[in-house]
């Protein structure tokens, strides 16, 4: 009885080794195949067709697989980018991000600067702004940083004045001659509300998505010394991680740039 009770025990304890083994292995292969896999978030266009089209292919030479997952809102890239569903994303510009910060209490960063994106005033009703009518509707975005662009860029060409301060609403209008109405819009229902409205002004990602072209079809249009570049947003903690770093390296490549140049024409601009 003894011997066998001993032999028992011998077995329970090889086989527990032997478990704990393959558990370490597997969780090993694990770790090193997220190593190696790097997972972005990104709006549809320009930004996922930039990942796939040009940076995925590069990131592959150097031995990463890329996963892009394409969100059409402006807020779930950063909460999924939190709770660590995304290694990084790439839709935002650095106003948009400081302004998520300060609003949830995080601490998101970003790494390189990729491009801008010229903000544009659309309408289907008029071919230029001084035809814009008393009491004409214009639609703008909902979140307070491309909001605050809009604002700007009413103001720009003359049919607003605006508070001197950083972020703006329409409660920020100080004079307003044509009593212009302001609707607020989410950026990503713009395009589709167009016909509704006299003017829309979308952010350049949405605007060709809807076959909008930027440089041609708007009839107001921000300069080029914006400062709303879109960025690689990432968690302050994997800032330095070597994924993060090819990821940067890859999106601000010759490739990436001649990427942009030939395949936007100017409605997109690289900023590196």
């Amino acid at each position: 009885m003894k011997a066998k009770k001993l032999l028992s025990l011998v077995l329970v304890a090889v086989l527990s080794v032997g478990l704990v083994a393959c558990g370490a292995k597997k969780d090993s292969g694990k770790s090193q195949g997220d190593d190696k896999t790097i997972v972005v978030g990104a709006t549809a266009n320009p930004h996922a067709e930039i990942l796939n089209k040009v940076v995925k292919p590069l990131l592959e030479k150097d031995g990463y697989k890329l996963e892009v997952k394409v969100f059409n809102d402006y807020v779930l890239p950063n909460t999924a980018l939190l709770d660590n569903s995304l290694d990084a994303n790439y839709y935002q510009h650095v106003p948009y991000l400081e302004e998520f910060n300060s609003k949830n209490k995080t601490d998101l960063t970003y790494t390189v600067k990729v491009h801008l994106e010229p903000m544009g005033a659309y309408s289907k009703k008029i071919t230029k702004i001084a035809d814009l009518k008393d009491k004409a509707v214009i639609g703008v975005p909902n979140d307070p940083t491309n909001e605050s662009r809009a604002l700007q860029l009413l103001a720009k060409e003359g049919l607003i004045k605006v508070a001197d301060k950083k972020l703006l609403t329409k409660n920020d209008i100080t004079e307003n001659k044509k009593n212009i109405v302001i609707k607020e819009i989410g950026a990503e229902q713009l395009p589709a509300s167009l016909p509704d409205l006299d003017l829309a002004v979308i952010n350049s990602n949405y605007a060709i998505e809807a076959k909008l072209n930027p440089t041609k079809d708007s009839i107001a249009i921000e300069s080029s010394d914006s400062p709303y570049a879109n960025i690689i947003a990432v968690k302050k903690e994997n800032k330095d991680s070597e994924k993060i770093k090819a990821l940067s390296k890859a999106v601000t490549s010759p490739e990436v740039k001649k990427f942009i140049e030939d395949t936007y024409k100017g409605a997109i601009v690289a900023t590196f």
